[in-house]
């Protein structure tokens, strides 16, 4: 590899893995909150927050690697610009053609890695998401009950307090439970329990030979005291998975079989994410493009603002597909072809001045003294 080639790729290479770092951290936040919120409202089991924390992100990949991958290249080519580097290649004959193999060395592996999270990996992260989900529900030890200690239940309704617990956390002892809700308390005390599974969502804890009160939270003596053998509690709901409603889950053979608008809408929408990010990168380097001191970090927001207005554009047109304002002809190729065709010419032509029209005004003038 030419020793030009080399130091472009480490430069474009060293800008965009800033940048996705960045991004990856920030996003993190917004995931972690988003996941925190399932822990709280009980969807998640608490044990497997750091597992979907995991599997969530991959799904956002699609939406991040784009960004990053065009903000890196707008950072390398502008420090490029900055520092009088492109002005020197140019005028040796260097210009975007030139630098289109080191270009495409970084860029091609992204949007590859881009098609695979979107095509593959994000269906795969999701049904694996609630395939845990749904498993970890059967097990109190991963339900979030630990013997030994009050947990909190979900939305503060109350507490549960186990004193121990089987190796296998199906079977439990000494189980006390206190619910407040609408004015009232329930307090309720058990021998013994077990988690049974209702359906695919609905977790049932059967208490054994065991006492409930159930009176005013404030005032008053409307107190009733109940003596049971066995008393079936429902627990917080978990996430549920619809086999074969879920879009978001299929496979690509599933979704190319499938009839319905919402899994042809799903297809482009997965299709999309490469090719704008193929075209936001074409894009960034005419976009680089300033003066040694011109500020560069104008066209960061101009190249922020058209990702913005791509990714939008995206996912309004799966909305519009999925409802029939589109016809599934159209698809998302009214969005991704143009915007190639565009971000294509302005990297070929980048750099290209057009010969002026005044360029002979100076000899006739010197012509006519």
């Amino acid at each position: 590899m030419p020793k030009l080639d080399r130091y472009l790729l480490r430069e474009f290479s060293q800008a965009t893995l800033a940048a996705l770092v960045v991004l990856l951290m920030v996003s993190l936040g917004g995931v972690f909150a988003d996941v925190l919120g399932d822990v709280a409202r009980g969807r998640v089991p608490a044990g497997m927050m750091l597992a979907q924390l995991g599997l969530e992100l991959i799904r956002y990949l699609p939406l991040i690697l784009p960004l990053g991958l065009m903000l890196g290249l707008l950072l390398a080519m502008g420090r490029l610009y900055r520092d009088a580097e492109m002005p020197v290649l140019t005028s040796i004959g260097i210009g975007p053609r030139r630098m289109l193999r080191p270009f495409l060395m970084l860029v091609l592996p992204v949007v590859v890695l881009v098609g695979s999270c979107s095509l593959w990996f994000g269906p795969w992260a999701k049904r694996t998401s609630e395939d845990m989900i749904i498993a970890g529900s059967r097990s109190l030890l991963v339900a979030g009950l630990e013997p030994g200690r009050f947990t909190e239940l979900p939305g503060g309704g109350g507490v549960v307090y186990v004193g121990s617990m089987s190796n296998d956390g199906t079977h439990l002892n000494r189980i006390f439970v206190y619910k407040q809700e609408g004015g009232r308390i329930d307090v309720t005390t058990a021998r013994g329990g077990t988690l049974s599974f209702v359906g695919r969502s609905d977790r049932y804890l059967t208490l054994e030979d065991g006492f409930r009160v159930e009176g005013p939270q404030d005032e008053g003596r409307d107190y009733r005291l109940m003596r049971y053998a066995s008393n079936a509690m429902l627990m917080p709901q978990t996430q549920e998975r619809r086999d074969g409603e879920d879009t978001q889950t299929m496979t690509l053979r599933e979704l190319s079989k499938d009839p319905r608008r919402e899994a042809t809408a799903q297809l482009h929408y997965r299709l999309a994410p490469p090719l704008l990010a193929l075209a936001f990168a074409l894009l960034a380097v005419p976009l680089a493009r300033s003066s040694p001191r011109q500020a560069r970090y104008g066209r960061i927001l101009v190249g922020f603002l058209a990702y913005l207005i791509g990714t939008n554009l995206m996912v309004l047109g799966t909305d519009w597909l999925s409802s029939g304002r589109l016809p599934m002809t159209a698809g998302l190729w009214w969005l991704e072809v143009p915007l190639l065709a565009v971000a294509g010419w302005m990297y070929l032509r980048d750099g290209h001045m057009p010969r002026s029209k005044l360029s002979f005004k100076p000899r006739a003038a010197r012509a006519a003294r």
